[in-house]
């Protein structure tokens, strides 16, 4: 009786997960994630030019991990140039993504604990504006829309009304205008 009962708590007690940095030991778990989540198609996109041979923002990359430690969510967010001001100089931004959870834990609320730390570090660390390409639907919550973005374009094809952005910074993007540029770290 009670290792049916202990099953019976098991199942119906919530799974548990802890927002962490990412570290280098969870490459390969990232990576295995992302290919499942987002297919074979993934490293064509038009954010990924953006992101080849760059490395994520200082302190921006960040994962879900489950009690036992495992990685079971990712987030990451570039540097990026979005276009130039109405003077004539870059402004600097983050791009965000790939965002992506395990679907085995799907539902739980891990994609929008990873957005609102991602959302919370940017801003403590005094970025201005984050841009990603996306379902609009989803990312409206987290204060992501088109507007501020129209006047920018991504260096490839993308789906103007799924290219949001968020200030976090009021009136970051006012005048922004032109192609998106990769403007982080390079990898070494």
């Amino acid at each position: 009786m009670a290792a049916v009962l202990n099953s019976v708590r098991a199942f119906f007690s919530p799974q548990t997960f802890h927002i962490d940095s990412e570290n280098p030991g969870d490459v390969v778990a990232r990576e295995s994630l992302l290919d499942r989540a987002m297919g074979p198609g993934r490293r064509r996109k038009s954010s990924e030019k953006l992101r080849a041979g760059r490395v994520p923002a200082d302190g921006l990359a960040l994962v879900a991990r489950d009690e036992d430690g495992h990685v079971i969510g990712t987030v990451r967010l570039w540097n990026v140039e979005a276009g130039v001001s109405l003077q004539g100089r870059p402004v600097n931004a983050l791009l965000l993504g790939p965002l992506a959870v395990d679907s085995g834990h799907e539902g739980k609320g891990i994609g929008a604990a990873l957005m609102r730390a991602a959302i919370s570090e940017a801003a403590r660390r005094d970025h201005g504006a984050i841009l990603l390409v996306g379902d609009a639907p989803y990312y409206e919550r987290f204060g992501f829309f088109a507007g501020p973005a129209q006047h920018l374009v991504m260096p490839g094809p993308f789906e103007r009304s799924r290219f949001l952005a968020l200030e976090l910074k009021s009136g970051w993007l006012d005048g922004a205008a032109g192609m998106l540029v990769a403007s982080g770290r390079k990898l070494s």
